[in-house]
């Protein structure tokens, strides 16, 4: 089910939304949706080289694989 969000926009950075859209033939809401999508994406994701490099790097492996036994057993220190 979509969801309706509110935004304000300076007139500037309005208009260069709205230019994008336009020139791209699609909704100004759609740019938006879009190319938050593409920025999360782009960024707070790792793509399949960086992915493969943790897979291969063993001794960060094996240190993740303590961290998540001594997480388990609730060893370690508390912050807060």
């Amino acid at each position: 089910m979509s969801k309706t969000v509110m935004l304000t926009l300076n007139d500037e950075v309005y208009n260069v939304f709205r230019i994008y859209a336009e020139t791209h033939n699609r909704s100004l809401a759609n740019f938006i949706e879009t190319s938050a999508l593409r920025y999360i994406q782009e960024y707070e994701y790792m793509d399949d080289f960086e992915m493969a490099e943790i897979q291969n790097n063993q001794s960060l492996q094996d240190s993740l694989q303590r961290a998540l036994q001594d997480a388990n057993e609730r060893r370690g220190r508390r912050f807060g």
